[in-house]
């Protein structure tokens, strides 16, 4: 089963870009049914540019032509530069030629009406001489929601907004997070018992060795999540707790290694952490140590060290998200203790949370996932799933698209 936040399936993910069409009969069907059919399709497209889009939005976009029968498929990938209607546009001019003039476009997002790495999408609709585009979702970035829909509304094109539209938002919310206010969205991993623990009493397991809470099953679960980041981070005291490498082990196609990041106020870093021994120019440490020995100790051995001013005394989460968000991180996956977890909650940082519970109890003395909350922290719609005997649990805290998202869609649909 997938991890909660991958939806549809993830079988072909791992192999390159192939551009598939097919000629399809057109099914009798109302309109708003067969709007999400094809939706569907184009999410199913859009997934397989996870991790392979970033910093750029994961897009999707089917193309019928006049007649209702596909014509044209595609999806984008950040280093293939085209845009996922561009690719779409290329096989169904291909194949359909005229034909393609009076058709259809489902697209997850929003036709962008600018020029940047390529031009825009919305011109290249018109071009192809379309009658209807239908967009999952308006541009989550408020200096460009809505463009692309009215340049298209203006050549004549009916412009739908809003068919699967929570799934395609769902998808994007780092982009979403980003476009906005250039920091990461932060997406917390707990393992815990029932009891809320993360790990047994001091003293009770050797450091520098794992101690796992949840299963096999649970833990692979894991692997995904990380494929989904731009960027894990962990605090030092987990790194002396249980020395983990914090790796993408997936096995699926990624354009950029995962940055492992650590939160090191004192740089406690051992030069000998797994994290040391494997970094490849993946590896950041923020502190606010000014040991210049220590620093250029650990940036003999290919570790970035990022010194910050502190705040209370240690490294200031704010400034953290700031600097990765300007390295175009788009989502930030925190595997941390307790001092960083409460931290992160109490902040208002934590945008979407995934707790990973096994059903057993380790009473008050073992470690704690969360301490000295001011308040409790409630999470709604919370999807479940189960990795053998344990659960998973998953909750929206801080939704990152924008309310001109909901006025923008409201007025787009006819």
């Amino acid at each position: 089963m997938p991890p909660i936040g991958i939806r549809g399936n993830l079988e072909g993910l791992a192999a390159g870009p192939v551009y598939t069409w097919k000629f399809a009969k057109a099914t009798p069907m109302s309109t708003p049914d067969q709007d999400r059919y094809w939706m569907h399709r184009a999410l199913e497209l859009a997934r397989r540019g996870i991790a392979v889009t970033s910093p750029n939005p994961a897009v999707g976009c089917v193309v019928l032509d006049r007649a209702g029968q596909v014509a044209g498929e595609g999806w984008h990938e950040y280093d293939l530069l085209d845009h996922a209607e561009v690719v779409a546009l290329r096989v169904a001019t291909q194949h359909a030629g005229e034909r393609l003039r009076g058709g259809t476009a489902y697209v997850t997002l929003e036709p962008c009406n600018h020029s940047g790495r390529t031009g825009p999408c919305s011109e290249a609709l018109i071009a192809a001489g379309l009658k209807r585009v239908v967009a999952a979702t308006i541009d989550p970035n408020p200096a460009v929601a809505g463009h692309g829909s009215d340049r298209m509304r203006e050549a004549g094109i009916e412009v739908v907004i809003g068919p699967c539209e929570a799934e395609a938002r769902r998808l994007n919310e780092g982009f979403a997070r980003w476009s906005q206010h250039k920091r990461p969205l932060v997406l917390m991993k707990v393992a815990m018992t029932l009891d809320g623990r993360i790990a047994p009493p001091p003293g009770v397991h050797s450091l520098r060795e794992p101690f796992w809470i949840t299963s096999e099953t649970a833990r692979a679960a894991v692997q995904p999540l990380r494929w989904q980041a731009d960027a894990a981070v962990t605090g030092v005291d987990t790194v002396l707790a249980d020395d983990p490498m914090l790796t993408d082990r997936s096995g699926l196609r990624r354009r950029r290694p995962l940055l492992r990041v650590v939160l090191d106020s004192a740089l406690r870093m051992p030069l000998d952490a797994k994290m040391v021994k494997t970094v490849q120019n993946d590896v950041v440490i923020f502190t606010v140590s000014k040991e210049e020995a220590r620093i250029q100790e650990l940036r003999s051995r290919g570790v970035r060290v990022e010194v910050l001013s502190a705040e209370f005394g240690r490294v200031p989460l704010g400034k953290v998200l700031d600097r990765l968000g300007e390295e175009g991180i788009l989502t930030l996956l925190t595997e941390t203790g307790t001092r960083l977890n409460t931290a992160l909650l109490a902040g208002g940082l934590v945008d979407r949370v995934h707790l990973f519970v096994s059903p057993q109890i380790m009473g008050s003395d073992a470690v704690p996932a969360f301490r000295g909350m001011a308040s409790p922290i409630r999470m709604a719609e919370v999807e479940v799933e189960r990795y053998g005997n344990d659960l998973g649990l998953c909750s929206l805290l801080n939704d990152p698209w924008p309310e001109i998202q909901d006025k923008a869609a409201k007025g787009s649909t006819p």
